[in-house]
Formats: structure tokens, sequence, C-alpha cells
């Protein structure tokens, strides 16, 4: 596909932070927008977005530690906050001062911390299927608890080679709302693949998994009123991870100008199930307030 071979196309840089690295793909002129990624995904989420968006601004994808081409140590620290403060750290370094951000699942909790830590600099935050303050989403807890204990690395990666794992509610069947996505080798290949063939890839996310910080995402409930740019929160209709009625529920926890787009026939991926939606949702939303 056209987006698939525009992202691959685009140059990794490897950008050394502290003890991790995190890999960089930059395209298009303008205001800077910054993509940051959730749990198990990587930059390669955001390839619907990008053929269109960066012909008006400048996309800067991201692989946090722990996924994607992003490298780490025993040493790394792997929570919210940390990875926030890698990201600040790489945007100083590129000399990147003003930025709007479009964040997924758990890289919109590092996204609204960063958004709170440098309030007058991100002029936009865009947010997608995220965590929700006390709530908890199925499986994560368990599989942080158990995830980096020993075998289960290899266990999973045993498990995520078999389509029924993967299909299960265990796996990625809340992924989409449309299950014949689970079965296209672009949509989740890319996801899994790094995992199944790699232990140290494995360990790396599972790592990343256990960084999620739950009291930073319970404390959102008082600090979300920090947050000064103008927000825009982007919703699957289906999703089970994090149901739409409790994220109507947050929104009036922030004291900014906020809108709420919500894409019907989606679940917890809707920039990849429902890329044209999101991606008008986006335009307009920055057309108004940038």
């Amino acid at each position: 596909m056209k987006e698939v071979e525009i992202y691959k196309s685009l140059p990794l840089q490897k950008i050394k932070i502290e003890d991790v690295a995190i890999g960089l793909r930059q395209v298009g002129k303008g205001h800077d927008l910054i993509f940051i990624h959730g749990f198990p995904t990587h930059g390669y989420t955001w390839r619907k977005q990008i053929p269109l968006l960066s012909q008006k601004f400048r996309c800067t994808l991201l692989d946090l530690p722990g996924l994607g081409d992003s490298e780490w140590s025993e040493k790394t620290d792997f929570t919210s906050t940390a990875q926030a403060r890698y990201i600040l750290q790489l945007l100083e370094q590129q000399g990147i001062k003003e930025y709007s951000l479009i964040a997924h699942n758990s890289g919109a909790t590092v996204a609204r911390v960063m958004a709170i830590e440098q309030a007058e600099k991100v002029k936009n935050l865009i947010l997608i299927n995220t965590e929700i303050p006390h709530h908890r989403p199925p499986w994560i807890p368990f599989y942080q608890q158990i995830g980096l204990l020993p075998l289960v690395p290899s266990t999973i990666q045993k498990l995520l080679q078999q389509k029924w794992f993967v299909q299960s509610p265990m796996g990625f069947k809340e992924a989409y709302s449309d299950k014949s996505l689970l079965g296209k080798k672009e949509n989740l290949e890319p996801y899994l693949n790094p995992v199944t063939t790699s232990h140290h890839k494995a360990v790396g996310a599972f790592k990343y998994l256990k960084g999620i910080d739950w009291q930073v995402v319970d404390d959102f409930e008082k600090n979300h009123q920090k947050i000064k740019a103008a927000i825009l929160l982007i919703w699957g209709e289906d999703d089970k991870t994090f149901p739409i009625e409790l994220a109507k529920k947050m929104t009036p926890q922030f004291s900014s100008r906020y809108e709420f787009k919500t894409i019907k026939k989606a679940s917890l991926l809707p920039h990849e199930e429902k890329p044209e939606e999101v991606n008008n949702a986006i335009l307009e939303f920055m057309e108004t307030y940038f």
C-alpha cells in the first residue's frame, strides 16, 4: 500500500538521549507535529496520517524506548515521566521550541505529562483512545505483573505466533471493530514481528508496558486543568480497552478549549481503522486552533 511505502521510505535517525536512543523519522515542512505511539505499536502506526498531514506540517514520528527502532539498556527508566523527559530532551536537541502533539494510548499519557510540564510550548494536544483516571484496561495490569518474570517473554513470543492467541481478547481482538483487519499482514505484523523474532525486543516491550504509571494517570484528574493547549480527543466508539463513556466523563477535567470527536465503527486504533475521518478531524482542529 502507498502509505506503507511512504513510511518505509522515511530515513531513520537514532537520537541518543541519556542511556537510550529514540528512533526518529521526519517528513514535511511547517509547524511541528510530534507523533507519539502507545503500546504495543511504534511509529508505523501513523503511516495513514503522514501522506496528508506532511503536506501542511513537519511531522516527527518517534519510536519510544522498548518499542520499534529504539534502543535501551538495563539502566533505562521506562516510566511515563521518564519517556516524557526523553522526548523533551530530544525536541530541545532538535531545536523544536513550539509544537503540537498527536498521541495514542499510553503515548497520550506521555504527551499529557509533556503538555503539563511545557504548557507554554505545546500549542495543540490531540489525544486518541488513551488512559483514563481511575480506569484500568483489561489484561494490561496482569501483563505488567507477569511480563518480566522468567520464561514469560519467551512464552509470549511463541503465543504471538499463534493466530488464535493474536485474535483473542488476550491478544489483539479489540484493536479493530472490523475483525477482518486482524488477518491483514500490513496491520499487525509490523508490531508482532520484532517481538516474535527477538528476545531483546520482547523484553523491551514488557519493560515499556511495566513503565505505564497508574499514579500519573490517576493524578490527571486534577492535573488535566494545568494543560493550556487546545485539546482534541478522538475516540473509537467501540473501544473496550478505554470505553468512550468513561472518556466523555473525563472531559470536564480540562480547563482549556477541547473538542470530542467520536469515530463510529472503530475501536482502539481509529487512526488505522478509519484514517480519513481521523485525518479530517485533525486538519479541521489544527486549522481552527493554530
